[in-house]
């Protein structure tokens, strides 16, 4: 079975970053197959980068190679580092994109890439996803053990996790992606139903713990102006144009306009407040 390279980018597709990076990648690693999560990533957005790994990843095969370059800092003082973490490898920028992941993941180990035998010379200062990320993910295809690369380190950069706060009667998040849609995922979650009529929530950030159970009809939900009652199935029980909360694919809470872009008719932004209310 072919080693599979799943790519994440803000390089987008009309330029031939992506290309080349996948021809260098070729030329080491022959018989690589790569999966293209997404390249259009907002440009240096790393928090939407972060939360898009931490949606996807554990939809891959074990061992599956996550080359993620979403680098504002490419040639300044940031380590470009590759990571073993839950039976998977990620090649990045210490720059915080892998905060997420390897928070929910919790037990990692760290490697600078420093080795010029795994990377191309010379060293572009403005394309390390051709020059030092791709040979390196191919290398590690190739069987490369991690150690290799470079020298072992402890810590990582962390981005500020989202807000999470959870008191007896409200709930309060903020806005943390939203989608091609102009849905509003937001970071209140891991939410599940239980039944038709019972949410249970699992917090996915902060340092808590205990699971709490909602109760869908008996909340309120506030964003800016924004008002919604209840939190829905499906986004066809709210009629068409209408605002609704449902929860998201990934089990966050999800703002939406039944066939409409939230984020463009409430004005909403990531890092915008959300809470939800308990009645």
């Amino acid at each position: 079975m072919s080693q599979i390279i799943a790519l994440l980018t803000d390089f987008g597709t009309t330029d031939a970053y992506v290309g080349i990076m996948k021809a260098v990648m070729v030329r080491i690693a022959p018989n690589v197959q790569f999966i293209d999560i997404t390249h259009q990533i907002q440009p240096q957005n790393v928090n939407q980068a972060a939360f898009a790994l931490l949606n996807s990843y554990r939809y891959f095969p074990p061992d599956t190679i996550f080359l993620c370059v979403v680098d504002p800092g490419v040639g300044g003082t940031r380590h470009p580092v590759a990571v073993n973490a839950g039976g998977y490898t990620f090649v990045a920028p210490d720059n915080g994109l892998l905060t997420h992941t390897l928070t929910e993941i919790n037990q990692f180990n760290v490697v600078t890439l420093t080795n010029s035998a795994y990377q191309l010379s010379p060293v572009s200062n403005t394309f390390h996803g051709r020059d030092i990320f791709a040979p390196a993910a191919a290398h590690l295809a190739n069987g490369i053990p991690l150690e290799t690369f470079g020298d072992t380190i402890k810590e990582l950069h962390q981005l500020p996790l989202p807000v999470l706060e959870i008191e007896p009667l409200q709930i309060t998040g903020q806005v943390i992606y939203i989608d091609h849609f102009g849905n509003i995922i937001t970071s209140i979650g891991e939410l599940s139903w239980s039944n038709r009529d019972q949410l249970i929530l699992k917090p996915r950030f902060g340092d808590i713990s205990q699971s709490l159970t909602i109760y869908p009809s008996q909340i309120i939900i506030q964003i800016k102006n924004l008002t919604i009652p209840g939190i829905q199935r499906t986004y066809g029980e709210t009629p068409q144009n209408h605002p609704l909360a449902l929860i998201s694919s990934g089990g966050f809470l999800e703002i939406a306009v039944n066939q409409g872009s939230a984020a463009s008719r409430y004005n909403i932004t990531a890092g915008v407040p959300v809470t939800l209310k308990i009645g």
